[in-house]
């Protein structure tokens, strides 16, 4: 397994830059808008095999996963929405809840003819992921969850009480016409303060995901996010007996949820794998591409 994980790290530290991009996603994926309740999804699918879906989160759109997504396409159906309100995803005005947004993955891939799929979510991505294999454990294969706590799951009251998270509460009109117009700053807070170095994230990337943050009713949808956090702590405290019997991977970067990411997972999981990237903040793709795709990869495989 070692000289598996060297190998991979070797090939694709050739491949990919020493600071963040944004990177296209390979030719053979195709894109769709598909259905889900109140909600029009917009989704990136490509890849043959086992399906997996990616699940991005604040301060990202799907198009975070591209390096991961063109790695796991070999031998994988990949699947890469972004959520409700997110990226090129529609606006409605409610459903934010994690567990209906799982009813949404999960609307997805019943209209891909997808009955099982492993499950990888990153910041509010993880708490979906987690949502849905709490919903749907039958659905799911694996589940894989990255520097993100999830609400309602110890050690929760102490990681909410955090200063750094005020943003959890973060709403209303006034605080839109604080931001409109100054996304991109809002979002630098994001990028810099929860990097292990902020230059890792360059200047093309920033632009990327300021604009589509700045369409209309994009931050507003940031912001229900966020505010559903205190409802999905009480839907997922009552998740947690029995525990989720799928192996889980639970990655955290080093200069952030480190060993919390799976100190937090095996309070919900019964077989949980531990992984801290070194040298990496919260922005595991963007800040650690490397060894966060050998981490997934190498689950995947054993796991399979």
């Amino acid at each position: 397994m070692r000289k598996f994980v060297m190998a991979a790290l070797a090939t694709m530290s050739l491949s990919l830059p020493a600071v963040a991009q944004v990177h296209p996603f390979p030719p053979g994926f195709r894109t769709q808008e598909i259905q889900a309740g109140d909600t029009t999804l917009h989704v990136r699918v490509g890849g043959q095999g086992p399906a997996v879906v990616l699940i991005h989160g604040f301060g990202d759109t799907g198009d975070m996963w591209a390096p991961l997504a063109a790695d796991l396409a070999r031998d994988h159906r990949v699947i890469v929405p972004d959520l409700r309100g997110m990226g090129l995803s529609s606006h409605p005005a409610g459903g934010y809840d994690k567990h209906n947004q799982a009813g949404d993955i999960r609307a997805v891939l019943t209209a891909l003819g997808i009955d099982r799929a492993a499950i990888v979510g990153h910041d509010i991505g993880t708490m979906v992921a987690y949502a849905y294999a709490a919903r749907y454990p039958d659905k799911t294969e694996t589940l894989t969850v990255m520097d993100a706590p999830v609400p309602g799951v110890p050690p929760w009251d102490q990681i909410v009480r955090d200063p750094r998270l005020w943003h959890f509460d973060l709403t209303g009109p006034d605080m839109e016409r604080l931001i409109a117009g100054r996304e991109r700053i809002y979002l630098d807070r994001f990028w810099n303060d929860f990097a292990a170095n902020p230059a890792r994230i360059d200047e093309g990337t920033r632009q990327h995901y300021a604009a589509l943050y700045a369409r209309p009713g994009a931050m507003r949808s940031a912001f229900a996010q966020f505010t559903a956090i205190r409802q999905d702590a009480l839907d997922n405290a009552k998740t947690l007996s029995p525990k989720l019997a799928m192996p889980v991977l639970a990655i955290g970067g080093e200069k952030s949820f480190g060993a919390t990411q799976a100190l937090v997972m095996r309070n919900a999981a019964s077989d949980v794998t531990e992984v801290v990237i070194a040298d990496s903040g919260h922005w595991l793709m963007e800040e650690q591409p490397v060894a966060t795709i050998a981490a997934v990869r190498t689950f995947l495989d054993k796991k399979r």
